[in-house]
């Protein structure tokens, strides 16, 4: 009985050490990724484009239609009461 129990042990304790490390690969990926995103976004202010609008046309190409001008109608609305428009 001693002896599956330190199976167990040694496997649960193998399998934690795997799912630790494999986060830390993808926490390291993840680093590498958001640096080489500063340095697009980095070339395209270079280039003459405004990166603040960049990332809005991005959030909006990740929602679908429907959200997206539902999005849209709700800033117009608040706009136009603000009178902005």
């Amino acid at each position: 009985m001693g002896d599956n129990t330190d199976t167990a042990h040694r496997f649960a304790k193998d399998q934690l050490k795997a799912i630790v490390e494999r986060v830390e690969r993808l926490e390291a990926e993840k680093k590498t990724i958001g640096d080489d995103i500063k340095d697009v976004f980095g070339e395209a202010k270079s280039n003459g484009f405004d990166v603040k609008a960049l990332r809005t046309v991005i959030k909006m190409r990740k929602q679908d239609a429907d959200e997206r001008q539902e999005q849209e109608t709700i800033l117009e609305t608040y706009m136009q009461a603000l009178g902005m428009l």
